[in-house]
């Protein structure tokens, strides 16, 4: 879930981390702290005077557990990531250490159309228009292109959790792209969409964004058929119903761990269409 830490000293540690890399960055903070996943994260807007209008985020973990993939990313997308992509631009970055703990600080322009949704799984629908929709599609596959080294999925994960979270063999991919992976309508904004969350991108099955996205969204089932409608082409074709396969997966090892128990039923529902069983 998006809220604090459950200590209220990590929580304060996090604030302060914050506040010293703003001022490390030249930044001001203002408006209210936004936390993150299970309060790993702390966000803030905040004013430069260089860049006007910025969001900085203060990503933590233990220090002997920094470094990686999920510390990279959006340093990493700043680098490789077409501009024909929406996501916000890259200005600063400043990593330090209390000796325990290690912090990531990222200050990036300010985006001031709002996430479609406050959390990953949607639970209303949403009246998104057809522009909005061929945006979110040109981003993808402009992303798709793109060369990275960096790695989202990896077909010996689905090897070792497709049978025991969904009770089927794995799918074996043979056609992988660059995929955003984390596609879901807290990381899409209202207008644009602008794509935010550069955490966990990297290469990943065909279809992924497009699978995630759908299976985020099935408790909202107007809009999952418009998701549905929109990537057909993805989504029904042999390399679509493994993705779809392997991000049930996901979200069935995660429910396991007690996140968004409510998708449980309509995953192994598509399980067993995806599948036949």
């Amino acid at each position: 879930m998006y809220s604090p830490p459950p200590d209220p000293t990590d929580a304060q540690r996090l604030a302060d981390a914050h506040d010293k890399a703003a001022a490390t960055l030249g930044a001001i903070p203002r408006g209210p702290l936004v936390w993150g996943w299970h309060g790993r994260t702390l966000s803030r807007r905040a004013d430069h005077p260089e860049h006007g209008a910025c969001w900085l985020r203060l990503l933590a973990a233990p220090a002997d557990q920094a470094g990686g993939k999920l510390w990279t990313g959006t340093a990493d997308a700043a680098h490789s990531v077409p501009h024909a992509v929406h996501r916000p631009e890259l200005h600063g970055l400043h990593d330090h250490s209390d000796g325990t703990n290690a912090y990531r600080a990222e200050l990036t322009s300010y985006v001031s159309s709002p996430a479609c949704a406050p959390s990953p799984v949607l639970r209303r629908e949403l009246a998104l228009t057809t522009p909005w929709w061929s945006s979110l599609r040109t981003s993808l596959k402009h992303l798709a292109a793109t060369r990275t080294g960096r790695v989202a999925v990896r077909q010996e994960w689905a090897d070792r959790a497709v049978p025991r979270f969904a009770g089927v063999p794995a799918p074996q991919v043979t056609e992988w792209v660059t995929v955003h992976g984390d596609l879901h309508f807290a990381n899409l904004t209202l207008d644009g969409p602008v794509l935010l969350d550069w955490e966990g991108w990297g290469i990943g099955p065909y279809g992924y964004d497009a699978a995630l996205l759908y299976l985020y969204s099935l408790l909202a089932p107007a809009t999952a058929e418009r998701i549905r409608q929109t990537f057909a082409d993805v989504l029904d074709s042999p390399h679509g119903r493994a993705a779809l396969l392997i991000v049930a997966t996901e979200l069935l090892q995660s429910a396991s761990r007690g996140d968004h128990p409510e998708l449980v039923a309509p995953l192994r529902a598509l399980v067993s269409n995806v599948t036949g069983a």
